[in-house]
């Protein structure tokens, strides 16, 4: 987990405490009801500056011996509008959603967790080629994937939190356009506190299980070589 700092402001934001527990008060700040029984709470001031995290990839991978030919584009994962943001989603309820307040990603959920699983995969050194797009045309394989949690459960009274990742991902052969694989990946992680740094490293770890998870299945879907220390 690396913490990015804040982009410029007027008010200095680094030095500020960023571990402000979730009060009850600020989860009565939700705007109308979605559909059903959700309600979106978007806790802190929009306009103040947030102290700034990202998940990382894997660092302890060794490059495999050898690659295969083959060109691999890990597409933008695709997700629910509530993740379409660059705000930690931390749920109260299981039909409430709400932002952790004073912190947020350095880029929207998505953007982060295709960078993260691009990266381990690039790691292993098993493919010519690994990116979000293609080089030519059209890559050899194309890998979707729909993000299904990328949130901490944290319901009112607890000191604490649970992290879930979630996903579901298909390998595509992008020559006749077929499915090949086709599997769904997740983990938990806990937080001992609702302090920003301790979810945030929650989310690391939870997210650091779910990539190796993914590049050991593309690796033994495509048949490509295996890093020696494994992942």
């Amino acid at each position: 987990m690396t913490r990015v700092p804040p982009a410029p402001a007027p008010a200095p934001a680094i030095g500020r405490v960023i571990g402000l527990r979730l009060r009850p008060l600020l989860l009565g700040a939700a705007l109308p009801l979605l559909s059903g029984c959700a309600a979106l709470t978007a806790l802190g001031d929009a306009t103040e500056p947030l102290d700034v995290y990202e998940v990382q990839a894997p660092s302890d991978i060794r490059p495999a011996r050898a690659s295969l030919p083959r060109d691999v584009i890990v597409e933008l994962p695709t997700t629910s509008g509530a993740l379409e943001t660059d705000r930690i989603m931390i749920r109260p309820t299981r039909l409430a959603a709400a932002y952790l307040p004073e912190a947020r990603w350095g880029e929207a959920a998505p953007v982060m967790v295709q960078t993260v699983l691009t990266r381990t995969l690039d790691a292993t050194g098993a493919f010519r080629y690994v990116g979000r797009r293609p080089l030519g045309p059209s890559g050899d394989f194309a890998i979707v994937t729909e993000l299904l949690a990328f949130e901490a459960l944290a319901p009112e009274g607890s000191d604490g939190a649970r992290v879930e990742v979630r996903m579901v991902s298909r390998i595509l052969r992008e020559d006749g356009v077929r499915v090949l694989s086709t599997r769904s990946f997740e983990a938990s992680d806990s937080a001992a506190s609702l302090e920003a740094g301790e979810i945030v490293e929650a989310f690391d770890r939870a997210t650091d299980r779910v990539a190796r998870d993914f590049a050991e299945w593309v690796l033994t879907t495509l048949d490509a070589p295996r890093p020696a220390s494994g992942l």
